[in-house]
């Protein structure tokens, strides 16, 4: 069984009902072989407190777990064959043959980064496709 891969952040923001300092929480875990994300606020002023889950993970919350813990890289054995990592990228991406090559051009670089569990992500499904593969922090 895989680990669960988990980034968390802590931040404030100000309350939309009293305009206090709202404590917040983020956080993007790998789970199960998904990737999923939440985020809770609570104001100790008024009591107002919302939680959001779900969906494609807000590129803010994301810009403040990169911020905030570092991007993580995805390094593939450069032995492996092109068109097997390709096969994986396309189909758990959803991108095209043109953007598959750019990928794997910046993957091979070392430049093509994300957030851990999203990088933990695509590593495990390569090499559940026989494609060594790891996620690291520079």
């Amino acid at each position: 069984m895989d680990q669960t891969v988990s980034e968390a952040i802590g931040y404030s923001a100000g309350c939309p009902d009293c305009g206090a300092e709202l404590e917040c929480w983020g956080v993007q875990t790998l789970v199960h072989g998904s990737v999923v994300w939440d985020t809770e606020s609570r104001c100790a002023a008024c009591g107002f407190a919302v939680a959001d889950c779900g969906g494609e993970l807000p590129s803010a919350l994301r810009g403040r777990l990169l911020s905030e813990r570092g991007p993580a890289r995805l390094q593939v054995d450069p032995t492996a064959r092109n068109t097997a990592v390709m096969r994986v990228l396309r189909a758990e991406l959803g991108i095209g043959l043109a953007e598959v090559k750019t990928l794997l051009r910046e993957i091979a670089a070392g430049t093509h980064s994300g957030t851990m569990p999203e990088m933990e992500f695509l590593a495990r499904k390569l090499r559940a496709s026989g494609v060594d593969a790891v996620a690291v922090r520079p």
